[in-house]
């Protein structure tokens, strides 16, 4: 494997580069303007919906990709199709993790031609569902009902995130894997990873193992927590409270806090919302501290230019669309585009999976590192069970 470029390098190369061709100002220009159109009513079908995808991705990449992309978004809509089985749906297996096996299955048994590998364009297709995910946030609601939710938010990442990167450094992970799984671990999951990777122009196949990582931990996080609420005889607040804090997407919540109650799910979202708020500010400061250690060692001072130029641009997209549905948009409006918004946005990531699937060879991610990034991810993810539930007992126990 390549070594990783060095800061100066990784920011002179990024500020040579084009802003249209540049995946994270791609993503806000293709997520603003849907955003816009559902807020003004459109609401599509699920083809739509896809076609829409397909089209996109081939007008900023190029036609070549267009039958390529057609094939991701067809695996993606079977992984869907099996996510939606009652089976699946009972046991609260997410679509991201039947999109990824798809993308596994093909990559291993089939063989990936050039059309189909410039399609699988996951990072792109994550940031812009990251920034339609942005629209899902309502930061009225989360400052009206999640004061204790922002608490644990705030506690939580800071002290989750430096006992992951600890236990990495412990047990010797280079410092770009142990930024990106301490932030996957500590805010929430794979969103948070790949703004993570923005903010240090990190390496792709670390990023793809981080990804795995997350979703291969997730599955039996969702069925064992629940059990384990029910086992400790923790109220309802305090269940959803400590789910909403260590599982790493709003649908993996859902799904394990519905064996806990109603009023788990409710506290769950807000404790989950509360820590994807603040995607932004982990990435700034990602940013910040990664420019500052780069400068150092070449013995530089730090811009504000050289800050902006590390930022992952999507998360600006991501925060302007929180505000704008949050303040802007008329609730009536809110209310008829709540459900195509998170279907768009659940297309988009199912997309992103498959491409990550695509992307990935076990056999690869299994040598790299030596198994030690495992190793400190789950470290980390125990840590984080432990610590969550004290902060849960103390803010939403009675």
């Amino acid at each position: 494997m390549p070594d990783s470029p060095t800061p100066a390098a990784s920011s002179s190369a990024s500020s040579s580069e084009s802003f249209w061709k540049n995946d994270d100002w791609l993503a806000v220009i293709g997520g603003l303007p849907i955003l816009a159109a559902l807020a003004a009513g459109w609401a599509p079908s699920i083809w739509v919906m896809m076609s829409s995808l397909a089209a996109l991705v081939a007008l900023f990449f190029g036609p070549r990709v267009l039958f390529g992309a057609a094939i991701v978004l067809a695996l993606a809509w079977g992984a869907q199709q099996i996510a939606a089985w009652k089976p699946m749906k009972d046991y609260g297996i997410e679509y991201v993790v039947f999109s990824l096996a798809l993308g596994l299955l093909w990559s291993h048994l089939l063989p990936m031609p050039g059309w189909l590998r410039d399609a699988a364009r996951a990072e792109f297709l994550i940031k812009v569902g990251i920034v339609i995910h942005g629209a899902t946030i309502a930061l009225p609601e989360i400052m009206k009902a999640g004061i204790p939710g922002m608490i644990q938010a705030a506690l939580v990442i800071p002290v989750v995130w430096y006992a992951c990167y600890f236990i990495a450094s412990k047990l010797k992970v280079d410092d770009e894997f142990s930024v990106m799984l301490s932030t996957a671990v500590s805010i929430c999951g794979v969103s948070a990873a790949i703004a993570a990777c923005g903010a240090i122009q990190g390496d792709k196949k670390k990023l793809s193992y981080v990804t795995s990582l997350v979703l291969v931990c997730a599955m039996p996080m969702i069925i064992l927590m629940p059990m384990a609420v029910n086992a400790l005889g923790l109220s309802q607040e305090v269940g959803g409270a400590w789910l909403g804090g260590t599982l790493d997407t709003t649908a993996s919540v859902t799904a394990a806090t519905k064996s806990v109650g109603e009023k788990a799910i409710d506290i769950g979202t807000i404790v989950k919302s509360a820590q994807n708020v603040l995607i932004g500010v982990a990435a700034f400061v990602l940013s910040v501290w990664w420019s500052m250690r780069g400068g150092a060692d070449a013995g530089q001072r730090v811009s504000p230019a050289v800050i902006w130029e590390r930022f992952p641009k999507f998360v600006v997209g991501f925060i302007f669309a929180s505000i704008l549905f949050s303040y802007w948009v008329p609730a009536e409006a809110l209310k008829a585009a709540k459900d195509p918004i998170k279907t768009f946005r659940d297309v988009w990531f199912a997309a992103a999976f498959v491409c990550i699937g695509l992307e990935t060879k076990l056999g690869e991610l299994f040598k790299l590192g030596g198994g030690r990034p495992a190793l400190a991810f789950m470290g980390g993810q125990i840590f984080n069970i432990g610590w969550t539930l004290l902060l849960a007992m103390w803010l939403f126990g009675k």
